[in-house]
């Protein structure tokens, strides 16, 4: 028996991005684990290197 699947919903362009970085965000943790090199962010006004 075929199941019948319903179209996906279009997300907002707003939240098709926020996924986007947030994906590209867990990447560069993965690379920056590999390769042991710090992960550089915005933290109350000023960049901070941390430990992925």
């Amino acid at each position: 028996m075929k199941t019948t699947t319903r179209p996906k919903k279009p997300e907002s362009f707003a939240a098709g991005v926020g996924r986007a970085l947030r994906l590209a965000a867990k990447d560069a943790r993965k690379t920056a684990r590999m390769y042991g090199t710090p992960i550089y962010v915005w933290e109350n006004g000023k960049v901070v290197a941390k430990k992925p």
